[in-house]
């Protein structure tokens, strides 16, 4: 329903994770006789996750982990893991900046070019742990790199940005044809990020098997700020969805949609799932882990962009292994240990026996869900109180900007 927001221009009502709650059906199910596995292209994965492809989230040693989990990991190869051979001292000099200096200090690092050596040899790198490889390139960088990475071993490419479209226009270069670039690659392509109904269907037409949605939603990104785009996850993830069901009525063909960014809990990955999606990506939860390569940080692709940086480097306590916030033992009670236990419990709550039915759950506006009876929890800062982020020690900063 649109709502006037003058004489001259109406919007729709969007909504966010936190704006929307999961209604439990009729039946409730065991939670070990829930199948959360999923297909992207002709790999199928235990895990309905994705790790982001963000420099302090994603080195080949977590991606190598994330798949022996069950999990998919995209490495970012245009970050410093192709700049540099020695990427752990770039990444220490970022954990050491201080606020005020952060944002130019990833400039300057950022500012050295992408080596194609590089890119195959921590494509090999994965490889040679057993595990999917895939890897996240610009639309302006993807037809220079691909082919580096393909060579040494790729199997999935993710081509993402800001926002991308099928219909890019340009007066200076010619731009990517994402439907024939992609009908020539010879590996399963994603592409995102997209946050409407038209641009999903058009990317879906492209011959992707997965599309990314979501602009502005993560815990690092400005975007929202800066350019004043975006759209409230929720909504993104059912407009994206209805555009799945459209594009299988013209072709037949599935294409999965992931939600990605916005996520700080197991139940933003239920509401995600429950919203349309069929697999989740994130990176700040990840960031969290003893074994992530950012030292407590966390910052996106676009942080350290030369001209307009949109995101901001965020702190964040590594207190527990990547198995643990994903699939537990929790050490917290506020929903950002156990993701994946809190997908399954909450499926098997409402009944549903796989991914595709949970897609099917009834939601309902509900922005009193986080609030209601909580009081005491709100004002001793615990639980459903915290913000997703009870462990985070006092004095730590949330945000840099």
């Amino acid at each position: 329903m649109e709502v006037e927001i003058g004489r001259g221009k109406k919007g729709r009502r969007a909504y966010g994770f936190d704006d929307i709650a999961i209604v439990p059906s009729r039946r409730t199910r065991d939670p070990d006789d829930v199948d959360i596995s999923w297909t992207l292209g002709p790999y199928r994965f235990e895990l309905p996750l994705l790790a982001s492809a963000m420099d302090g989230v994603v080195s080949p040693a977590t991606a190598a982990e994330v798949g022996r989990l069950g999990g998919l990991a995209v490495l970012n190869l245009e970050g410093i893991w192709s700049r540099y051979e020695s990427a752990e001292h770039q990444l220490e000099r970022i954990a050491a900046a201080s606020p005020e200096t952060a944002t130019g200090t990833m400039q300057e690092i950022y500012r050295e070019p992408v080596k194609p050596e590089l890119i195959a040899q921590r494509v090999e790198e994965i490889k040679a742990q057993g595990v999917v490889a895939a890897g996240s390139l610009t639309p302006q960088r993807v037809t220079e790199h691909y082919e580096t990475a393909l060579e040494a071993g790729l199997d999935l490419l993710v081509i993402q940005g800001t926002v991308i479209s099928a219909e890019h226009v340009s007066s200076k270069v010619e731009p990517l044809n994402l439907k024939k670039f992609i009908a020539e690659v010879p590996v399963p392509c994603i592409v995102g990020g997209c946050a409407s109904y038209s641009t999903g269907l058009h990317l879906m037409r492209t011959g992707a098997v997965g599309v990314l949605a979501g602009v502005g939603p993560g815990a690092a990104c400005t975007t929202r700020g800066v350019l004043g785009i975006g759209v409230p996850q929720a909504t993104a993830i059912a407009d994206v969805a209805a555009a799945r069901s459209q594009h299988m009525l013209e072709t037949g063909e599935y294409c999965n949609v992931i939600a990605d960014g916005g996520m700080r809990t197991g139940g933003d990955v239920s509401k995600a799932i429950a919203c349309g999606a069929d697999a989740v990506m994130i990176g700040s939860p990840l960031a969290r882990a003893e074994q992530a390569p950012g030292h407590g940080f966390h910052w996106g692709m676009a942080t350290f962009h030369p001209s307009l940086p949109r995101g901001a480097r965020v702190a964040t306590l590594q207190d527990g292994t990547l198995e643990e916030i994903l699939l537990g033992p929790a050490q917290e009670n506020d929903g950002t240990f156990n993701l994946i236990g809190a997908l399954r419990t909450s499926m098997a709550t409402c009944g549903y026996e796989d991914i595709r039915d949970f897609q099917r759950a009834e939601v309902m506006v509900a922005p009193a869900l986080q609030t209601e009876g909580k009081q005491l929890q709100r004002e001793q800062s615990v639980g459903m109180g915290s913000n997703g982020r009870a462990a985070v020690a006092t004095g730590v900063a949330v945000s840099d900007d």
